[in-house]
């Protein structure tokens, strides 16, 4: 009985072709495998930074808050439109101090910064008892994580 004119030698050839392409196929799910966990452990790490700058702005707010409750701070109300906006230079702020433009003076707390701006006095404030006026503060809080994470978070603290 014979199956095959060709001998057992010539078929080996065939066999070390085939064990390069499903070698060449391996290789390839492998790389883009380890593209695809780099790329995850990028997100991981961009959501983790993201989270540490927001509870550090939320830190300094609470600062910034507890400074405002004291029964001996006081600061003037602010005047004009642009002292009276939510500070601009919240997205660019680096470093502790007064920002003339916005009258702000932002203070370092921890590893952010907090502002505090007197936005004036009302009746009949949300939480406030009736007819009892209660001066606005606007808390301004920043946390800068890394090169580029940045958190802003802001509050209005009514003090009666």
């Amino acid at each position: 009985m014979k199956f095959s004119s060709k001998s057992p030698h010539a078929q080996r050839g065939m066999a070390l072709l085939v064990s390069l392409v499903f070698l060449l196929l391996l290789t390839l799910i492998g790389i883009s495998s380890m593209q695809n966990a780099t790329l995850q452990e990028k997100m991981a790490s961009s959501v983790t930074l993201r989270n540490q700058s927001f509870q550090i702005a939320e830190a300094a707010l609470r600062i910034g808050e507890s400074a405002v409750q004291l029964s001996t701070y006081t600061l003037p109300v602010c005047s004009g439109t642009t002292q009276c906006a939510p500070p601009a230079e919240s997205s660019t702020l680096a470093a502790a101090g007064l920002n003339a433009t916005s009258g702000v003076t932002w203070i370092a707390a921890g590893n952010g910064f907090y502002g505090v701006q007197n936005i004036g006095t009302t009746l009949n404030a949300v939480n406030v008892p009736s007819n009892t006026s209660a001066t606005l503060y606007r808390v301004t809080a920043v946390a800068i994580v890394g090169n580029n994470v940045r958190s802003v978070v802001e509050s209005i603290y009514a003090k009666y």
